[in-house]
């Protein structure tokens, strides 16, 4: 039983994460043809509708607004709307979770972020894994008192929250890993998984 019961929990590791990827992509794309097919229906002559018009209308506004996000007319408008819902009671802790977590993916992100250190805060024995996010700062609007500073991002595990440290260079340790490798680590708490052995 013993045996049995290992072999069940690694079923579940392999199963659990593909079943919940495809079961969200599923519900987006449910979402998107009730939401979007539904208009189209209305729109269009009676047969000329065609299933999965819905998740390819929903497709094409996705990249027409990311399109308008590099038209600095949009970009205010977008900012306004973030500003609004940052107001808002608990709307704001949901968006702003949602909208930083989201915001990982982003390329412009994660080209930002690219710099994975170690932080180690003077006076402490710990180390933190962050990631660089600024280094210039001749127009930065507030006036910083420590040498040579870098701002750093410390995202908190599972994706709750985060802090941003300007710290000394001195302070930081360059680690030769992916922004990807480094986000997935802090995210799932550094979760160790056992190495497989190599193949001879």
């Amino acid at each position: 039983m013993n045996t049995i019961g290992k072999l069940f929990l690694k079923g579940l590791a392999v199963v659990i994460p593909a079943v919940l990827t495809l079961a969200i992509f599923w519900w987006m794309a449910r979402g998107a043809e009730r939401l979007l097919g539904g208009l189209i229906i209305r729109f269009l002559p009676e047969g000329w509708y065609i299933p999965g018009m819905g998740v390819v209308s929903a497709l094409a506004i996705t990249i027409l607004i990311g399109l308008l996000t590099h038209i600095i007319l949009f970009q205010k408008l977008f900012d306004l709307g973030d500003r609004i819902l940052n107001r808002l009671p608990l709307i704001k802790t949901i968006y702003s979770a949602i909208r930083d977590f989201i915001g990982y993916l982003s390329p412009d992100s994660s080209k930002a972020m690219s710099k994975v250190v170690l932080v180690k805060i003077p006076g402490q024995e710990f180390e933190m894994l962050g990631f660089v996010t600024r280094e210039e700062f001749s127009r930065f609007p507030l006036k910083l008192t420590i040498d040579d500073p870098i701002a750093v991002y410390l995202p908190m595990s599972y994706q709750i929250g985060g802090y941003t440290l300007f710290l000394p260079r001195s302070c930081l340790t360059p680690v030769d890993i992916s922004f990807e490798d480094g986000m997935k680590l802090v995210l799932t708490g550094s979760v160790a998984r056992k190495e497989e052995p190599d193949a001879p």
